[in-house]
């Protein structure tokens, strides 16, 4: 070991950090102040193994934000110093107050350990702690001392020893902060990082958080720095302000504050403090978590929760989606009365207002599901279900934090994988990171929704809140086998302990859930207006064009009046279509039905026919095509347009599809390959992309496989 090497001493008020400092350095000290101010300032040194330690006893502090000056000086001597090890003096009996600090030194990076002082008064008060569990919980050495008489000085300086010799560096802990700062924190990270903007003292990330905090040194250190990104950084921390002072009447600090201790507060929930002694000393949260997260009580909540959840959704969005359809209805007569005979019309009707206006039509039940969603999220339960999730998820080798990437993936339903991939930085193992992004895609996330919406309202409406929570099951069932499979052959490795944030529980704001509510609707509308309007013109553009050969538009004209209806092979029975039969014969032989009938060969061990087929690979864009180009497939060339029946009666009316094949191509929906921006998402956050191109071919050959399991076993059982 090197000589005078500086180790610093820091902690609460009245934490014994003076204590120990004079354990540990006797008449070896002096004091002064620091550099311009008046706090005080300690430096002594420490024998250790022919090696000299100098010793730097920090101004006691609560906090590492810069609101007093002695915080000021602890947290510019560990950024400007960078002490080899901090030591951070915990008080025992005080041990959530204590360790706010130690989780912001955590996030700040610093080279840390902790003495677990005043363990002799702990004791008195009848608390036993784990101290195997809180450093296994917190990935950092932890040593019980009782400073005023010396006791455990001698570990905690041999521990300081193999702390200051090891190579490994210490990781970031990156709490979550709920969606809206989480997403803000992203951005203002990505800010940082790309201008180099203060990365060479502070982690950017932890930058990010400074300005939520208003810190004001960071502040003003930023504008001396960059003034136009200081600037910009501050105009996005208004906006999120303003934005979370509408929805929960917070500001960002009370929110970060609430998540620290959410996390800290999680830490010692899992058996860390053990009172000998009843003490009636427990939070309202506290109170209500004893049923809600109970062994056996909690998981019935959490079913309830979520059968009321899809129960209140399918219920009360029957009227409004009926409403929907009626209006996409008269829309599409309106088009087809006016509008004269060619392309142009049956762009309109079969592109657009059948394309788009199936994806739309879903927008109540949308709505009716964010709300719930909002309910659950803006409470505090959706952070009470990963806790309670986390033997579960142990047992199949993820992480407890893995089920907050399920949950915002859509792990109730209405989600999205992007977000929920991003969300898996949180994990400190890779291969806990990479098995949770990889299963993450298979959740109901909202794109899907419409899906599954669609196949229950055609094939299943007498049980729809059943068949939702089904659903659920099966996809949070497969995600689970899968990553067990992922952990047993090609991620190997260890589990790490669990740890995530509690919020305490809170009302929510009406109007904070009807912003949240309209802000992901809104999201879903946009997308439907854009993205899915111009793959649905395209998708319509693949299945009009070529048209037919002269040689067989000649033909078909000439029977058109003979006949008004075309036979055509659909889950492997001969069922009638009301399809013009010139324009069932330009279906066959456009370039979406030639590809989509050459897949026929392998699909149809599905029960997939053609159109099916075409909507799945649009689907890969985005999961909502499937709905739009089903509505422009079936749209296409009807006998009767103006008399059109919604989608659902059409796949489940007189020539449409077996039950079968709606739960074939439900499951195979589930399953199959993200969409393209979930997987430009995995390839950037795993670091390759093979890793999305392993996400795309598997996940679809895994549904393939299901799919036609399904579709197999109950066209031999009669289903």
């Amino acid at each position: 070991m090197n000589s005078d090497i500086t180790i610093a001493l820091a902690g609460n008020p009245n934490a014994g950090k003076t204590t120990l400092f004079n354990a540990l350095t006797g008449a070896r000290q002096h004091v002064g102040n620091y550099p311009g101010v008046t706090v005080e300032k300690k430096e002594g040194f420490y024998p250790l193994n022919g090696s000299r330690l100098r010793i730097v006893d920090l101004p006691g502090t609560y906090s590492l934000t810069a609101y007093s000056m002695e915080e000021v000086v602890a947290r510019d001597f560990l950024v400007n110093e960078r002490p080899a090890l901090v030591i951070d003096i915990v008080d025992a009996s005080n041990l959530e107050r204590n360790l706010y600090l130690t989780v912001q030194f955590m996030e700040l990076g610093v080279p840390l350990m902790i003495a677990l002082n005043m363990m002799d008064m702990a004791e008195s008060r009848g608390m036993m702690i784990d101290l195997k569990k809180l450093s296994s919980l917190l990935d950092v050495p932890v040593v019980p001392t009782v400073a005023r008489i010396g006791k455990g000085k001698q570990e905690l300086m041999e521990t300081v020893r193999e702390r200051v010799n090891r190579e490994k560096a210490d990781k970031l802990l990156h709490l979550s902060y709920g969606g809206d700062l989480d997403q803000a924190i992203l951005e203002m990270e990505k800010e940082v990082r790309c201008a180099g903007f203060m990365t060479d003292k502070y982690p950017a990330r932890w930058v990010a958080l400074k300005y939520l905090e208003s810190d004001e040194q960071i502040i003003r250190k930023g504008e001396e720095a960059n003034p136009s990104l200081s600037k910009r950084l501050q105009s996005m921390v208004q906006q999120v302000s303003n934005h979370l002072l509408v929805t929960t009447g917070n500001s960002p600090e009370a929110v970060i504050a609430d998540h620290r201790y959410g996390y800290i507060h999680s830490i010692l929930k899992q058996g860390i403090m053990i009172r000998k002694h009843d003490q009636d000393r427990l939070y309202h949260s506290d109170k209500i978590d004893k049923v809600v997260t109970h062994r056996f009580f909690g998981p019935v909540v959490l079913f309830l929760v979520i059968f009321g959840l899809y129960h209140f959704t399918f219920t009360y969005s029957k009227i409004p989606v009926g409403w929907f359809e009626k209006f996409f209805s008269g829309l599409s007569r309106l088009a087809s009365t006016y509008l004269p005979e060619g392309h142009f019309k049956s762009l309109v009707v079969s592109g657009v207002i059948d394309g788009v206006g199936g994806v739309l039509g879903f927008v109540p039940l949308i709505m009716m599901m964010f709300f719930g969603i909002s309910i659950l999220e803006d409470s505090g339960y959706l952070a009470r279900m990963a806790f309670m999730l986390d033997r579960v998820f142990s047992f199949f080798g993820l992480h407890g934090s893995s089920v907050m990437a399920f949950i915002i993936s859509g792990g109730i339903a209405g989600g999205c994988a992007v977000p929920g991939v991003m969300a898996t930085r949180t994990l400190r193992s890779r291969r806990e990171r990479l098995a949770t992004l990889l299963t993450a895609p298979f959740m109901n996330c909202g794109a899907k929704l419409p899906v599954f919406a669609l196949l229950i309202a055609a094939f299943f409406k007498e049980n729809e809140a059943v068949i939702m929570v089904m659903i659920t099951l099966v996809s949070w069932g497969g995600a689970l086998l899968v990553a067990k499979f992922l952990r047993l052959t090609i991620i190997r490795g260890e589990p790490t302990p669990f740890v995530m944030e509690l919020p305490p529980y809170r009302l929510p704001m009406l109007k904070g859930l009807i912003i949240h509510t309209w802000e992901r609707t809104w999201q879903y509308m946009r997308k439907a207006g854009t993205v899915i309007l111009g793959i649905s013109v395209i998708l319509w553009a693949l299945m009009t064009f070529p048209g037919l050969p002269e040689d067989h538009r000649n033909q078909s004209i000439s029977q058109e009046d003979s006949q008004t209806s075309v036979s055509a092979k659909i889950d492997g029975t001969d069922q009638t279509q009301s399809l013009k039969p010139n324009e069932a014969e330009a279906l066959k032989y456009s370039i979406a039905g030639r590809i989509g009938t050459g897949m026929e060969k392998i699909s149809h061990l599905a029960g997939f026919d053609w159109r099916v087929n075409i909507a799945l690979l649009g689907g890969f864009a985005a999961k909502e095509i499937v709905v739009s180009t089903l509505g422009t497939a079936y749209s296409l060339g009807e006998a009767d347009p103006e008399n059109s029946p919604p989608l659902s009666e059409k796949l489940s009316g007189p020539g449409g599809w077996r039950p079968l094949t709606g739960l074939s191509l439900l499951i195979f929906t589930m399953f199959y390959t993200p969409c393209f921006a979930t997987v430009i998402c995995i390839s950037r956050e795993a670091g390759s992309w093979k890793w999305g191109a392993f996400s795309m071919a598997f996940n679809t050959v895994l549904a393939f496989i299901l799919a036609v399991a399904v579709f197999q076993i109950g066209s031999a059982i009669g289903y």
